[in-house]
């Protein structure tokens, strides 16, 4: 409600042009909220209000818009104040925004752009998709060994406010070799007089330039850290990775195996921003590929029609033993990608992992077996020999679908492939097929077919 009213005042001094009041509410305003009311705004009065902000402040909320905005902004702006918002905003902010403009605006943006900025730009872009070079930034606070706690003070007081973060400073050498980290609290708790390279921490965590970003993700995870330096081969400290940052790629990593679990190509669009066409095209591989191998359960069904013909009512329950396997072989393989995802599971814990869910299958299998059994018997009424057929097939069906349902992610992982494409369409196909075999085997042995 606070939000909607905040909206509904920048819409009256937008509209009765009460710029002097509109800029002192925004100052006044939480970064966030002011760019999620510029959301609601037209076209116009959005740019308008854009004009009206500090520069500084202006490329504060500019990082919190969503990119379609953002390109809206930045293409009705005129060079100048498009290039004031791309010097204001961090470099690995400014070098997502160009990433996603078309080559032109892109081109107009760099040629106005302060020099820092460009060259700072021009040092993010060079680094692969999704690896740590990629979502650093360059704005930090470095200092040398040699410098005292005051001077030190005195250093962050100058570059600070350029800076990402200055919680955590980074001692350097001359060759700009990372020796050591100093959090700001021991700064001023220290004496003035006493020296960086005596007070800072020299056992540091950092990850390469080429390390990707899940594993990033998962050292900040691990170590608890609110920034992480990123070095290169030499360990030189090139940039700096905020848990800001971080926040983004869990989610975009978490998009990502949604979508492969879901049997879809990922996109690195949202929803609303991807045509039909497009989606299209994320879609129909898997698709086509899962249409081609669900034909072997109909193969298999053709080739017990004459037992079947006998035994009509086995055919009623094929759609229960099929969803019911793929249902169990989805929920292993999701517990085991997600394990495996976050670390806490290895090639090594196979064993142990068989084990466990061969336990769990059976006492599943087990469970279903006799609520099946009961309904059979009490509401469908068949015979003894067919409720038994399907049931021992319901168990023999869970057991598979839930050791197929560990292994398959498993094993992909160990080939080299992401173990989210083994997840539940995939293996639902497996354990259809292997579901029907069993179940004409036992009913062939106990029916005489």
């Amino acid at each position: 409600m606070e939000q909607l009213k905040e909206y509904e005042i920048i819409q009256e001094l937008l509209q009765t042009q009460q710029y002097t009041r509109l800029r002192q509410l925004l100052v006044d305003l939480n970064d966030a909220d002011i760019a999620a009311c510029m959301e609601e705004l037209p076209e116009q009065s959005m740019v308008k209000a854009f004009r009206i902000l500090p520069k500084d402040l202006a490329a504060d909320i500019f990082s919190y818009l969503d990119v379609d905005l953002q390109q809206t902004v930045i293409t009705s702006l005129t060079d100048r104040e498009a290039a004031s918002i791309i010097d204001n905003l961090m470099a690995d902010d400014a070098a997502d925004l160009l990433e996603e403009m078309p080559a032109n605006v892109v081109k107009r943006l760099l040629e106005n752009a302060s020099p820092e900025t460009r060259r700072d730009i021009n040092h993010l872009l060079r680094y692969p998709e999704d690896s740590a070079g990629s979502i650093m930034t360059v704005e930090y606070v470095d200092l040398k060994e040699n410098l005292t706690v005051e001077g030190a003070i005195d250093r962050i007081r100058r570059v600070g406010l350029d800076s990402e973060t200055i919680n955590i400073c980074y001692v350097l050498d001359a060759q700009r070799k990372l020796l050591g980290t100093v959090a700001l609290r021991y700064l001023l708790l220290s004496q003035p007089d006493e020296i960086i390279g005596e007070i800072m921490h020299e056992n540091v965590v950092s990850v390469h330039t080429y390390t990707d970003q899940e594993e990033v993700a998962h050292q900040f995870q691990k170590y608890g850290f609110t920034a992480m330096p990123v070095v290169d081969n030499e360990n030189r400290l090139v940039g700096i990775i905020t848990v800001d940052d971080i926040v983004d790629v869990i989610e975009e990593e978490a998009t990502e195996d949604m979508e492969k679990m879901a049997a879809l190509v990922p996109s690195d669009k949202p929803y609303m921003r991807t045509s039909v066409w497009e989606t299209y095209k994320k879609r129909i591989p898997w698709l086509l590929l899962l249409m081609v191998s669900a034909t072997f359960t109909g193969s298999i069904i053709t080739s017990f029609e004459e037992a079947l013909s006998v035994y009509v009512a086995l055919t009623a329950f094929i759609p229960m033993l099929m969803d019911t396997g793929g249902n169990a072989g989805g929920q292993a393989s999701v517990t085991i990608i997600r394990g495996l995802s976050l670390g806490e599971i290895g090639y090594g814990d196979v064993p142990r992992i068989v084990w466990k869910e061969l336990r769990t299958a059976a006492l599943c299998g087990g469970t279903l077996a006799a609520a099946n059994f009961a309904k059979l018997m009490l509401l469908d009424r068949v015979g003894l020999a067919v409720a038994l057929v399907v049931c021992l097939t319901l168990v023999a069906a869970v057991v598979m679908a839930m050791l197929v349902g560990c292994l398959l992610p498993m094993a992909a992982k160990k080939l080299g492939f992401d173990p989210a494409v083994m997840a539940s369409p995939f293996i639902t196909t497996i354990v259809d097929a292997l579901s029907l075999l069993v179940y004409f085997r036992i009913a062939g042995l106990m029916l005489g077919l």
